[in-house]
């Protein structure tokens, strides 16, 4: 039997997805053209090693570790960070502008402490896309989070559950071809799933990459207002059994070492490829203790967790700069709140002006503001990437319609059209505004960035080729991402 034998539609950037145990079996039964076990490990290991021509430009490769603050429920872009002024009264703000670190560039008084950072990050202002269909909240967060849009959006918006046959999460891909260098969590959620109304958890799995790239979920108990739920997390997965010492751990280990010893030969010529790694790496995650530590939320002095806010989502975020900064590859912090709700929800179609100053706003202000400083000061950005975006902005007129919901005069409905994000670190420029939107903030007028093409751009921030293929859940080749990189965010 013979058989060319390699990573089928994979790009070479992509050196983890080895060969299989029955790709060996047909080579081994084989000396056609000389192609040996060991000469073909040998050429996947050199080829693996081949930068992808994507490589050029700024920014490839800075990034260590991504920090995604996700804006579930999409907010108005016009009343935090894109007011316009000699506008009609129903576009206006009902927030006055305040002044920034960027001349000419303002933001609402509901980002006072933000204001006074943008000349650490870059903002994009001109996030843009056409819907498929009806542009409804799990729709958006699906492409968002894979670059994909859906298959199946039925006349209310809404979609099927989540199915292993989606596209994978970016985490997921990113955590499989950068996997951890240290005994840590690779890819970890909180403190709530992605969610609208019923459709819970969709674009925020591995899909078809399988199970073993899932992130690692953490979701306290509690409603979505209270705000000390994270201080009742439990991480028992991680603890070890008290009458287990982690030496007889160890020791379970070895015996189970030299029971694998034993095994056929076929399997000792494939011992290289670490068959068995996802049960070495749960042990060496409990043994090490390093994500125990991370959760630790109390080692952190006062005056720190007061600079991210008292809150959920300020310590979802004090949380997410521990896990980085014990190894974890990506970190997906969601809004507390899921879209089709009240109170600090985004989804804002009614009183969005108190509810805006009341309650998301400042919440937003603190946590955000006091992640980019903490991760500045402690040199963090240099290899910590933050993205902060919703799946989509607010129209910018109030009381009006787009996507079939009712709206009081002091709400507005979606609007994908132009909306507004940030981003930082890990090469990105700072001090930057990338894209203007028009004049009342209703479409770009320069540089508008499609979700996929933000992607793309975290894929090469990590050296990682956007256009690498990936085998989806039929065999089928397809691309992480179906966009190039935006090369003017990176200096």
């Amino acid at each position: 039997m013979f058989r060319i034998v390699g990573n089928a539609a994979k790009d070479l950037c992509d050196p983890q997805l080895k060969v299989t145990r029955r790709d060996i079996m047909r080579v081994g039964g084989s000396a056609v053209l000389g192609l040996s076990l060991g000469n073909m490990l040998k050429l996947q290991s050199a080829n693996a090693s081949i930068a992808p021509t994507s490589a050029q430009g700024a920014g490839w490769n800075k990034a260590k570790s991504i920090i995604m603050v996700y804006l579930q429920g999409g907010p108005s872009h016009i009343d935090l960070w894109d007011p316009k002024e000699n506008v009609p009264d129903n576009v206006k703000s009902v927030f006055k502008p305040i002044s920034t670190k960027i001349p000419g560039i303002k933001f609402t008084e509901n980002l006072p402490r933000l204001s006074q950072l943008n000349d650490r990050f870059t903002m994009m202002r001109a996030m843009s896309y056409t819907p498929v269909g009806l542009f409804n909240h799990t729709a958006a967060i699906y492409q968002m989070m894979t670059g994909y849009t859906t298959d199946k959006v039925s006349p209310s918006g809404q979609l099927e559950p989540p199915s292993p046959k989606d596209f994978p999460n970016f985490g997921s891909h990113l955590v499989k071809m950068k996997p951890v260098e240290v005994p840590m969590l690779p890819f970890v959620m909180l403190p709530r799933p992605l969610q609208e109304s019923n459709v819970v958890g969709k674009g925020g799995a591995a899909g078809f990459l399988g199970k073993a790239f899932d992130p690692y979920t953490l979701y306290p108990t509690g409603g979505d207002l209270d705000m000390n739920k994270m201080s009742r997390i439990k991480i028992d997965d991680l603890q070890l059994p008290s009458d287990v010492f982690s030496t007889r751990l160890k020791r379970r280990a070895k015996l189970r070492d030299l029971v694998n010893g034993q095994m056929p030969k076929i399997d000792k010529a494939v011992e290289s490829f670490k068959l068995d790694q996802h049960y070495q790496k749960a042990l060496d995650l409990v043994v090490s203790g390093r994500a125990r530590d991370a959760f630790q939320l109390g080692e952190e002095s006062e005056s720190m967790r007061e600079s991210y806010g008292r809150n959920t989502f300020g310590d979802s975020l004090l949380l997410a700069r521990r896990l980085v900064e014990a190894g974890t590859r990506v970190v997906e912090v969601i809004w507390p709140k899921v879209a089709n709700s009240d109170n600090h929800s985004w989804d804002q179609h009614v009183d969005l002006s108190k509810r805006m100053k009341n309650q998301s706003a400042p919440m937003f202000d603190t946590g955000v503001s006091g992640l980019i400083e903490d991760l500045d000061q402690r040199g963090m950005l240099e290899e910590t990437m933050v993205v902060v975006v919703g799946e989509f902005g607010r129209s910018p007129q109030r009381g009006v319609s787009t996507s079939g919901n009712n709206n009081s005069n002091d709400g507005r409905d979606h609007w994908p059209y132009c909306y507004t994000g940030l981003i930082a670190g890990a090469g990105t420029k700072r001090g930057y505004v990338h894209g203007k939107s028009d004049e009342t903030a209703s479409a770009p007028l320069e540089d508008p960035i499609h979700p996929g093409e933000l992607l793309a751009s975290i894929y090469h921030a990590f050296g990682i080729n956007p256009e690498t293929m990936v085998m989806n859940h039929l065999n089928q080749p397809r691309e992480l991402v179906k966009a190039h990189p935006v090369h003017a965010l990176f200096s």
